[in-house]
């Protein structure tokens, strides 16, 4: 399975040492908000089950996740709405950018400025999407072929081999199944979510259009509305 970029974990890296850490609380918080629509009860509630899981990993405190999940039930608050923007960056690469936010009117113009600003443009909708598929997304932390083994056991499409741990691929409805049943096999799963997996990567060689790509990017991930941020780019230059 391709397209597993160096963004993913240049996200992972950003966060976990990002100064700011209310704004991942923040974006983190409105997942969590959203899942529990469906159920506050995260035994009965998988996505809901997940979101926190993402909250723990990201050392949010308990205190804010029970607070977003009660947002579901609080009539006074702000409702979110999730929306999906579609937009070319630098060296033609495709990117989604997932947004949850009580006000679009703030959210798309945000969205649009940290694009034209850097180098990017707002897409037509559907002129993007057709070139990643929507699947699961699991970090596991293990290595080797019993790992591997015990992956496509639990109903995995792939597995990927990646700095010390697995990146698992599901077909989007089984997921929540795949991530239960590597849990109940002793596996260590660090995250779990629906991501735009890119059909087929675009390579990005030259350092600059590779420095260029990663401030665009970085310069959506730092709006708070947005909570994912997908590119079929696949950086393979190293422009630490």
């Amino acid at each position: 399975m391709s397209g597993h970029s160096k963004w993913s974990k240049i996200k992972r890296d950003k966060g976990a040492n990002d100064a700011k850490r209310g704004a991942i609380f923040t974006k983190i918080g409105n997942q969590i908000a959203i899942a529990a629509r469906s159920g506050t009860d995260p035994t009965m509630n998988s996505v809901l089950a997940m979101a926190i899981e993402k909250a723990k990993s990201a050392n949010m405190p308990n205190v804010n996740v029970q607070r977003a999940i009660d947002r579901a039930s609080d009539k006074n608050a702000a409702v979110l709405e999730e929306t999906a923007y579609e937009a070319m960056g630098p060296g033609g690469v495709g990117i989604i950018i997932e947004t949850a936010t009580d006000n679009k009117n703030r959210t798309f113009p945000e969205v649009k400025n940290a694009l034209t600003k850097n180098g990017g443009r707002v897409a037509d909708a559907g002129s993007v999407t057709f070139q990643f598929t929507r699947k699961g997304v699991i970090r596991v932390t293990a290595t080797g072929e019993d790992a591997l083994l015990t992956i496509l056991d639990a109903g995995a499409e792939d597995a990927v081999e990646e700095d010390g741990e697995m990146i698992v691929y599901t077909e989007q409805k089984e997921l929540a199944k795949v991530r239960t049943a590597l849990v109940d096999a002793g596996l260590d799963v660090q995250d779990a979510e629906l991501q735009y997996v890119p059909n087929t990567p675009v390579e990005i060689s030259d350092e600059e259009t590779a420095r260029k790509v990663m401030k665009i990017l970085d310069a959506l991930d730092d709006l708070d509305d947005v909570v994912n941020v997908h590119t079929n780019a696949d950086i393979v230059v190293d422009i630490r």
